[in-house]
């Protein structure tokens, strides 16, 4: 980078805190450090043109868990541990709702469904079974039993005619979210330069060096927030999880509303703009999935293009009008990692698949952490 004094001066000089990744984690990071530190300079570092990972790839869940993937950590995880990651996040979603607004956000509480197909009876029957489990386990939080049954009113095929129905659970508009977020850190002073790779760090003895693919600079602390991509820089339990999305051309009088579980919560799909939006299947094939690579396959195509064929809307003509991908950072453990790597460089990463519901709360978690004198 050929750099003017001025652009050294102004962007790379006495930066107090360098955040990698411009992601939801990042940005509320941010916001908080300033809140609590007003004349910090703080710069954000993003590899992307728009923010990488899964921020703006997401499918705008505003949710905290199906019944069958609560119950599946529950195999993992303790009772107390379950419970604490719901609370954190419920806790996530309620910093993001007031901290940009319902109407901004697009925020509809419009309720979750799970479905689940009609081939696989002993899965379905374990989970109804164990819902009054789940829903006294939850009652804590909630004051109120989260999952009950529905009948199918949207005329999916293939499923057992029983849904579980989450009131609690809505849908969000993720690039209006990102928008929101990105105006309101600029707005606060934080700088943001996209495009830039950090390469590798390394500490002083009261700053960081950051090696980027651009610039080398140092900043007194240096804080990560790039999740599904933290394993190219720090050696933590988190691996690279990639999720397949499409989206249908608009579908004349579409009456499917809400957001909707399939196979444990692996696939996924909303109404949005009177289209449907589905994403998931990388259990299909973990190991290919396991990649900080974007891009699609044809085997997780063809299984979603099948499954709106036969179960979401098997008596409606559709086309699929775009696909992408998303990188998320997953691990053994669903809690996310927020932790003081060294004396100058801490991390808020491993969302989990949750970072629209729990991003808020571990970038407030983050910058209380590395905001410390």
């Amino acid at each position: 980078m050929n750099l003017s004094y001025w652009e050294i001066k102004s962007w790379f000089s006495n930066i107090d805190y360098a955040i990698v990744g411009s992601g939801i984690v990042g940005l509320n990071c941010a916001l908080y450090l300033k809140q609590q530190h007003p004349n910090a300079n703080i710069l954000i570092l993003e590899k992307g043109t728009l923010p990488q990972g899964a921020s703006t790839k997401n499918a705008g869940f505003a949710c905290f868990g199906s019944l069958s993937e609560i119950l599946n950590d529950l195999e993992f995880h303790s009772e107390e541990e379950v419970l604490s990651l719901v609370k954190q996040r419920v806790n996530g979603l309620r910093l993001l709702r007031e901290n940009l607004g319902d109407s901004v956000l697009d925020y509809a509480a419009c309720g979750g469904y799970e479905l689940f197909s009609d081939s696989d009876t002993a899965f379905y029957e374990t989970c109804l079974f164990r819902m009054d489990e789940v829903n006294h386990l939850l009652k804590p939080v909630f004051n109120y039993d989260v999952f009950q049954l529905k009948s199918n009113p949207f005329g999916f095929k293939n499923i057992y005619e029983k849904l579980v129905f989450n009131v609690f659970e809505g849908q969000l508009d993720t690039g209006k979210m990102m928008e929101a977020l990105l105006r309101k850190v600029q707005a606060a002073g934080v700088k943001i330069l996209n495009n830039i790779s950090v390469e590798a760090f390394s500490e002083l003895n009261s700053e960081v060096a950051v090696k980027t693919n651009q610039i080398e600079f140092n900043c007194k602390k240096l804080i990560l927030a790039n999740n599904g991509f933290s394993s190219l820089l720090l050696n933590e339990p988190v691996k690279p999880a990639r999720a397949q999305v499409l989206i249908t051309k608009p579908i004349k009088n579409l009456n499917i509303k809400g957001t909707f579980h399939l196979d444990r919560g692996y696939y996924y799909f909303r109404n949005i703009d009177n289209r449907i939006l589905f994403g998931g299947g990388r259990q299909l094939d973990f190991k290919a999935e396991e990649t900080t690579e974007f891009g699609e396959t044809k085997k997780v195509q063809d299984a979603l293009n099948q499954l709106l064929k036969h179960v979401i809307l098997p008596e409606t003509p559709f086309e699929v009008d775009h696909t992408w991908s998303g990188i998320m950072g997953v691990g053994n453990q669903k809690k996310a990692i927020i932790k003081q790597v060294s004396d100058f460089v801490y991390c808020g990463i491993r969302m989990g698949g949750m970072g629209v519901a729990i991003g808020s709360y571990v970038g407030k978690s983050l910058a209380n952490l590395s905001g410390k004198n």
